[in-house]
């Protein structure tokens, strides 16, 4: 707690290690002691309500310090070697329930308000999560095979909404991105999101009817355009989580495909794609959105292919990206000017869910934090793909430059079958949350959200922008830079689907205006003689 954090620094504490090894014969009753009293919790009880205020619950504080006695305990002991143990699927279940109930009671509403206990150890719980899926693989097979698994999903969306403005909770977010990058390189976690979204939890975001993929998608787009700038570095790992369940979304509602084109029409605009050398792979992890969506799942997708059409000249923009010294100059100027003169005063909200509240902001003198900083997403993954048996094959880590393995996680645009699609899945807790991990290099935001479909790019937008790229280093692109990565660009399958779809479209929508003839002049004329005869 008084060092600061970095590698060298793995001083274990006496008591913990004391408390989780051999020399304690009692280690197995404990653990199972202690692990049964987190999971056996109802802070519900009997259901009274106000039941809380009346009477005091012991159990809470019990629960509360055994949870924190499980998650600090280094990654190499008996309490660690018990979880990986646990096998038998009644265990797993328990499990599961139990920290499924326990993370969704700040959720619960009532009919009474205040009326029901909310517990506040959800942190200490996220991370016990993680520890779960991440030293016991039967275990994290288990809630991806399980419906409960989106019982999970829904509260820890909940709290990355919830938390996006307040810096002092920026460690909240870390985890609960964490949590959804590892579930998310698993195909059943994918098909899970297709269930229908019926549960209605208070938050700040768009009614909505769709599914669990939509409330995913609209929330990931509040966390990129209205969070706080301390989570730039995790932008790379939002999208990420977004590119592995596409191939797996049957059907995107109008308000999540809205979110997605409008990320993009932030992200490509000349003077953010030329003001840092990482930028451009927001806009590579959104198009290989679009084009793993239209590849697996055409049919179900009408709502973003109609975004699609209607956005278009976003990817022709792209496709035309000019790359001479004079346009990268001219974006680079019109990026100050932008960062001197542009206000924040015409954000545009639409209607929230009842009973929600706007993310709150953190209290003065509660943002400095000591986290170490988050690896860049090619450290965070590994690729896999699906092999002929349908497991999943890890392959060969990239060990090339950051530029490089940026590059190369944006793969061929055709893939000949769905087995051949990438996975970024995740690697162990131990190199995501410790080593000499570098800042992520990716310095990339977006504009406050319009809400408001198929609108131009904001102007609150554009400065928020403005800010995140004059807050990196100093960067000179170059043509030859753009031209790096501009011939990269995955647009052949959106280009096809629009050479095809656009004139059947516009052939649908044509406006068919009223033209005076002779026939409606004579039906008016006796229609009007009918009304004054009747009079």
């Amino acid at each position: 707690m008084y060092l600061p954090p970095s590698a060298e620094n793995n001083i274990l504490n006496p008591w913990v290690t004391f408390f989780s090894s051999t020399d304690n014969r009692h280690a197995l009753p404990l653990f199972t002691s202690l692990l049964n009293v987190v999971c056996a919790y109802d802070p519900v009880g009997y259901g009274i309500p106000y039941n809380h205020l009346m009477f005091s619950d012991y159990r809470e504080v019990l629960v509360e310090h055994a949870v924190q006695i499980l998650i600090p305990v280094g990654p190499y002991n008996l309490f660690v070697n018990y979880l990986s143990r646990i096998h038998r699927e009644e265990d797993f279940n328990f499990i599961l329930k139990g920290l499924a109930r326990l993370l969704t009671n700040p959720l619960i509403q009532t009919y009474l308000p205040n009326s029901t206990k909310k517990i506040q150890f959800h942190q200490e719980l996220l991370v016990l999560f993680w520890k779960l899926c991440d030293f016991n693989k039967k275990f994290l097979f288990f809630v991806l095979k399980s419906s409960d698994v989106l019982d999970v999903l829904v509260p820890v969306l909940f709290y990355l909404n919830d938390a996006r403005a307040d810096q002092s909770r920026v460690g909240l977010i870390h985890i609960g991105v964490f949590i959804l990058l590892l579930l998310s390189g698993e195909r059943n976690f994918g098909v899970r999101l297709n269930k229908p979204y019926s549960v209605r939890v208070p938050m700040d975001i768009p009614v909505f009817t769709g599914t669990h993929a939509d409330l995913l998608i609209m929330i990931f787009h509040k966390i990129i355009t209205g969070g706080h700038q301390r989570l730039k570095p995790l932008f790379d790992c939002l999208l990420t989580i977004i590119v592995n369940v596409s191939p797996y979304l049957k059907s995107l509602s109008m308000v999540a495909a809205n979110k997605l084109l409008h990320l993009l029409e932030a992200f490509s605009t000349n003077w953010f794609l030329f003001s840092a050398s990482q930028n451009h792979h927001l806009v590579f992890f959104l198009l290989e959105v679009f084009n793993n969506i239209i590849q697996y799942q055409f049919d179900g997708n009408c709502n973003l292919v109609y975004a699609i059409i209607r956005k278009r000249n976003i990817f022709h923009q792209l496709a035309n990206l000019t790359s001479d010294l004079a346009t990268i100059h001219k974006a680079l100027q019109m990026k100050k000017k932008t960062l001197a003169g542009i206000s924040r005063t015409n954000s545009q909200e639409t209607i929230s869910m009842d009973g929600s509240r706007p993310a709150v902001p953190a209290e003065p003198g509660t943002l400095k934090a000591s986290l170490v900083a988050i690896p860049a997403i090619d450290k965070l993954t590994e690729k896999a793909q699906v092999s002929e048996d349908g497991t999943m094959v890890c392959l060969q880590h990239n060990t090339h430059s950051p530029q490089m393995a940026a590059d190369q996680h944006t793969h061929s645009p055709q893939p000949q079958t769905a087995g051949d699609q990438h996975k970024h899945s995740p690697q162990s807790a131990d190199s995501n949350t410790s080593g000499k991990a570098g800042a992520s290099d990716t310095e990339s935001n977006s504009g406050r959200d319009t809400e408001e479909a198929f609108q131009p790019e904001s102007e609150p937008a554009r400065s928020r922008l403005s800010r995140v790229s004059a807050s990196a280093t100093y960067w000179n692109p170059t043509p030859d830079w753009v031209l790096s990565w501009k011939r990269k660009l995955p647009l052949q399958t959106i280009m096809r689907l629009l050479q095809v779809l656009v004139p059947q479209v516009e052939k649908i929508c044509i406006d068919k205006k009223y033209q005076a003839n002779a026939g409606t002049a004579m039906w008016f004329r006796t229609y009007m003689w009918g009304v004054i005869y009747l009079r």
